[in-house]
């Protein structure tokens, strides 16, 4: 699998007035990414509510959004991160539909208590689709597993053929410039954290998986555009933009996200329990907030 420069969307999964699946939005939300110059998908993951999802509905999705993969629009595929056999049961499922790769997290109940023995965790899934590229999913904040991610590069490399590199969502920059640089940039080290995506691009990034890239995509491809045309005050400038529209993901709590989507004319449902929603009034809040920061001049558009 050939590096991964640009965006990659972590889309919310979309669920109908009763709570289910619906699978129609997502024809609608791949279109849409496409259209803003996306590169691909990380499907089932920390913003599609994973955790949440039942197994036969993360099978439901890997077919739906086989769909929408080509050359050009990459769909990666989240199992978990708890338990082995379930996590292999949706690899071998990914292969079937084929997906581009495959992602796991730290388990984030029973821990590793060592660098080796998530290694070894990791290579008991991923060999169970030895042809198809991993990524491991380094998002300390939610496994608690905050291991350098250097030492897991140094661990697993030789051990695991399929090994792709990391999706990297925590805010270590060293540790992940020396992934980066790790034995001649050998693997692909995508970058998590959507408000220090210019910081990342500085120390060497070139592709990224985020949530917010989901509802403004053109701020963050001008934060791309500018760097390359070494343009700091310009990328400086947008990814400002950026975080300022960010904060009201903390100010209005965890279900802001699919508030975000709605406001760009894709209405994804609600969250599931426990994360909360907005209230009717937060709501009217919200979205003249975001006239104020002009999110409208920037949201991803459906043409």
């Amino acid at each position: 699998m050939k590096k991964i420069k640009g965006l990659i969307v972590a889309p919310f999964t979309a669920f109908d007035k009763l709570g289910k699946l619906n699978l129609s939005m997502i024809e609608r939300q791949a279109y849409m990414y496409k259209n803003n110059k996306i590169s691909g998908v990380f499907i089932c993951g920390t913003t599609g509510e994973s955790s949440a999802l039942t197994m036969d509905e993360k099978r439901i999705l890997f077919k739906e959004w086989a769909k929408y993969k080509t050359a050009d629009f990459k769909v990666i595929a989240f199992l978990g991160g708890t338990c082995v056999e379930e996590c292999i049961e949706l690899a071998l499922l990914a292969k079937e539909c084929d997906l581009d790769a495959i992602s796991l997290t730290a388990p984030y109940y029973f821990k590793a208590a060592n660098v080796k023995a998530l290694s070894d965790f990791c290579i008991d899934v991923a060999s169970s689709v030895p042809d198809m590229p991993f990524f491991y999913y380094h998002i300390p904040s939610f496994t608690n597993a905050y291991f350098p991610m250097i030492d897991l590069l140094e661990e697993i490399d030789g051990k695991l053929p399929n090994f792709a590199g990391i999706k990297y969502t925590y805010e270590n920059l060293m540790d992940y410039q020396l992934c980066l640089d790790f034995k001649n940039k050998k693997y692909d080290i995508l970058w998590g954290r959507d408000e220090m995506l210019l910081g990342a691009l500085a120390m060497g990034a070139q592709g990224a998986v985020g949530s917010t890239y989901g509802y403004m995509a053109p701020i963050y491809n001008k934060v791309f555009e500018y760097y390359a045309q070494k343009d700091m005050l310009g990328a400086q400038e947008f990814q400002l933009k950026a975080n300022k529209l960010i904060c009201l993901l903390n100010k209005y709590g965890g279900g802001t996200g699919k508030a975000f989507m709605k406001a760009t004319g894709l209405d994804l449902g609600a969250y599931r329990p426990p994360v909360s929603n907005l209230s009717n009034e937060q709501e009217t809040e919200f979205l003249n907030e975001l006239e104020c920061l002009e999110f409208y001049s920037y949201c991803n558009k459906m043409g």
